[in-house]
């Protein structure tokens, strides 16, 4: 795994929209580090990154980020009843083509 993705993961999932400016402003410079194609070990760590929201628009940044990665993230299992909506979107428009694009956020 890339450098700026581990840095990127070791610091954990996005701030919410209670975050002071400066803190969100470094996560979108951390992601921006990041280039594409993510690989599927990649996307897999940077789909535990989500926050408990959208983070001003961060989130769907790091979704489209994942989305490169070559092969679909190895989610083995659909997301359970206490995942979060990311991982309900990723499931759906990506880590299982069986179902139709369904975007499961609110």
């Amino acid at each position: 795994m890339r450098p700026e993705v581990q840095e990127f993961v070791a610091d954990g999932p996005l701030p919410d929209w209670d975050a002071d400016e400066e803190e969100i402003d470094r996560r979108v410079k951390q992601l921006e580090a990041i280039s594409a194609p993510v690989t599927p070990d990649e996307a897999q760590a940077l789909a535990a990154c989500f926050g408990p929201d959208d983070c001003y628009g961060v989130a769907w940044s790091l979704l489209h980020l994942i989305e490169t990665s070559p092969g679909p993230v190895p989610l083995v299992t659909p997301p359970g009843p206490d995942a979060d909506d990311w991982h309900h979107t990723l499931w759906n428009r990506w880590g299982n083509p069986d179902l139709p694009d369904q975007d499961l956020t609110r």
